[in-house]
C-alpha cells in the first residue's frame, strides 16, 4: 500500500517542473514538440500529493523507446504505458518516494487534450478549483491513508470535472484569446 500524502500547495512546485522540463528537453531533443505541467501541482491553490506530473508531446509515440537509456540515466524509471495504451510512463524518485511522474504521448493523442482541460477548467473556475481540494481534503480527515482508495473515493468527482472540462476546451476551440 502507497500511503497518502497530501500538501498544501507549494510555489516551489512550478521552479520543480521547470528544472525537469530543461533535463527532459535535454534528453528528448527535437523528438519533444511540448511539455506542460500538469496535474494538482500545476494549480495554484490546490492541496497536492507532492509529485509533480509533467505531460510530454512528442511527434511519434514509438520514438521516445530509443531514449529510454537516456532518460534513466537523467533519473526517470522507465515503466512502459502503465496502464494507458499509447503512453510511455517514467517516474522520478527519491529514496524510493516519488517526485515526477512523466507522462509521454504521440501528437494527437486524446490524452493530451484531457490533461490540458482539466487543469485549464480548474485553473479558469476556482469555485470548481474549491470544490475539488475541498474533497480532497476532506477524504485527508477522513483519515483515508491508501493512495489507491483515495484515488477511488475522489474518481467520480474527477470524472464530472473531466466532462466539464472537456465541453468548455471544446466550446473554445476555433476562439481567438
Amino acid at each position: 500500500m502507497r500511503r497518502l500524502e497530501i500538501w498544501p500547495y507549494q510555489k516551489e512546485w512550478a521552479l520543480q517542473f521547470k528544472e525537469a522540463s530543461e533535463k527532459l528537453k535535454g534528453v528528448l531533443g527535437d523528438v519533444l514538440m511540448d511539455i506542460q505541467h500538469i496535474g494538482s501541482t500545476s494549480i495554484p491553490g490546490m492541496a497536492a500529493k507532492p509529485v509533480i506530473d509533467i505531460l510530454a508531446e512528442v511527434r511519434d509515440i514509438g520514438e521516445v523507446d530509443a531514449f529510454v537509456s537516456e532518460m534513466e540515466r537523467a533519473g526517470f524509471v522507465p515503466r512502459g504505458e502503465h496502464g494507458i495504451p499509447g503512453r510511455r510512463y517514467f517516474v522520478r524518485a527519491t529514496e524510493n518516494v516519488h517526485t515526477h511522474h512523466v507522462h509521454v504521448f504521440g501528437k494527437g493523442s486524446e490524452h493530451v487534450m484531457r490533461h490540458l482541460a482539466f487543469r485549464d477548467y480548474l485553473r479558469e473556475y476556482p469555485d470548481e478549483a474549491e470544490r475539488y481540494h475541498n474533497l480532497k481534503m476532506q477524504l485527508v480527515d477522513d483519515g483515508v491513508e491508501d493512495v489507491k482508495l483515495y484515488q477511488d473515493l475522489k474518481a467520480p468527482t474527477v470524472l464530472e470535472l473531466q466532462e466539464r472540462a472537456e465541453k468548455w476546451m471544446d466550446g473554445r476551440k476555433g476562439k481567438t484569446p
